[in-house]
């Protein structure tokens, strides 16, 4: 059995919440727990725990996963919070995340990251975000829509020799977009293997550097897929190939 650790999404005490209003919730997003429970593949919710008691349960995982949610704060990598701390992120979440990461990148355990996560590995190696697209880049693409959620599409291109591209052998294939948030600079030995075709943003890289680890990031949601169906790329290639790393 393949057991992959699942960053926790989190829930913050709300009283006006009628149940466990006054609680912290952890959890996984339906679709990502459903996405990755193949036949002898385990999905498991690493829970907030102080690292003295994390460490012994992130030692029976053989892989991880980090998941979208809420925006990565800006103080988690070095930047003053624009439009008066309109996204103030959750920081509370960074450190939690960050722990895992650093463990797995230590202890070579593959990992694949995904929207927020993915923008959480680039902040790991060092990188740096826009707190909101359309502001500071005056992007022309729709990366979110609160409305539309899971349709919005948009089309990706991937470089010749990425990864993206060996995986699917296609240079460009339609992605989901549910992000307002992106890569600025780029983190140290990340490799580009995707961008937004019409604006340009980094949307999907891999760690090549001189650490025997496997780490992918994609800015997209391939747990999302079904909503779109054939309209966008089948997110499948993308969790065999995680799936391989994880047996080597």
């Amino acid at each position: 059995m393949i057991r992959i650790g699942v960053s926790a999404c989190f829930m913050y005490p709300d009283p006006s919440r009628t149940v466990f209003g006054h609680k912290q919730l952890s959890y996984f997003e339906h679709d990502m727990s459903r996405w990755l429970a193949r036949t002898g593949v385990m999905p498991i919710l690493i829970p907030d725990l102080t690292s003295d008691r994390l460490i012994p349960y992130l030692e029976q995982m053989d892989a991880f996963v980090f998941q979208g949610g809420a925006d990565i704060a800006p103080g988690t990598y070095g930047a003053t919070p624009i439009e008066n701390g309109r996204w103030p992120g959750d920081s509370h979440r960074d450190r939690y995340e960050l722990t895992l990461m650093d463990w797995a990148f230590r202890s070579r355990k593959p990992v694949l990251a995904i929207c927020r996560g993915f923008q959480l590995m680039n902040v790991y190696f060092g990188g740096t975000l826009y707190q909101d697209l359309k502001i500071e880049t005056g992007t022309p693409v729709e990366h979110r829509n609160a409305e539309t959620y899971d349709r919005v599409n948009h089309e990706v291109e991937c470089p010749a020799g990425s990864l993206l591209r060996v995986i699917y052998g296609q240079e460009r294939f339609r992605v989901n977009s549910v992000h307002h948030q992106g890569v600025k600079t780029l983190g140290k030995n990340l490799k580009v293997d995707a961008h937004s075709l019409d604006d340009g943003l980094i949307e999907a890289f891999h760690y090549e550097g001189p650490e025997p680890v496997s780490f992918q990031g994609v800015q997209w949601h391939p747990e999302f897929s079904h909503t779109l169906g054939t309209q966008i790329i089948s997110p499948e290639p993308l969790l065999d190939r995680f799936l391989k790393e994880i047996r080597k």
